[in-house]
């Protein structure tokens, strides 16, 4: 994540978006990529519509680079915590220890971030991630920051090249991870990067929005 979470403090500016149900995120097989903003840490990460199995989605093309899209929200989770998402990755990265600054690298990144206010320190993330060797449901640190904690939701090659459904509670998420009650949550973001290990990685993003249930 290297200082991910700190660029988008500086960069809120929220807005909210409710409807009590469901809260819409992205709507990418509609082709529909606004409000969402680019952040580039080292190299470019391509990202671009495609249709892939009959489904619209944003593709991921990554090779020794790291750049993300995010987006600015205002997520109350006592009434939509939970966070649904789809994508499907064409390869798992291996050789390298994820919880190294060497190895934070992943075909597939989620991200929900929470600000600290006008305390930025405080800002703190989740990163749901595709991770290559992790158990599923396990967490640890960032390597970069203590303040992002990293959730494995699929591991290894098993579905690889298959589009998978994730479904998670964020506010338990948080609870557990952190101890403590979220504030609002202020931004979503995806990425798939592979600066670390000079890998290349490519995927695909679905449709993301938070529920009720």
């Amino acid at each position: 994540m290297r200082i991910f979470l700190y660029s988008l403090f500086l960069l809120f500016s929220i807005v909210s978006h409710a409807d009590g149900e469901r809260v819409n995120i992205a709507s990418f097989s509609q082709n529909d990529i606004n409000s969402w903003q680019t952040k580039i840490f080292s190299g470019e990460t391509h990202y671009a519509f495609s249709t892939m199995d009959g489904r619209t989605a944003l593709h991921a093309n990554s090779t020794a680079s790291a750049s993300g899209l995010f987006r600015k929200v205002s997520i109350e989770l006592s009434q939509t915590p939970i966070l649904h998402w789809s994508w499907k990755v064409d390869n798992v990265l291996t050789g390298a220890d994820e919880r190294t600054r060497a190895g934070d690298d992943y075909p597939a990144r989620v991200y929900v971030v929470f600000s600290g206010g006008a305390a930025f320190w405080r800002t703190r993330a989740i990163s749901y991630v595709w991770s290559s060797k992790q158990a599923v449901n396990s967490h640890w640190r960032n390597p970069f920051t203590a303040n992002s904690q990293m959730v494995a939701v699929q591991s290894g090659s098993e579905r690889v090249g298959q589009w998978v459904d994730e479904r998670r509670d964020v506010l338990a998420d948080y609870r557990r991870i952190f101890g403590k009650e979220p504030g609002k949550l202020d931004a979503v973001a995806i990425m798939t990067d592979t600066d670390n290990t000079g890998a290349s990685a490519s995927a695909w993003y679905g449709d993301i929005w938070f529920g009720a249930k």
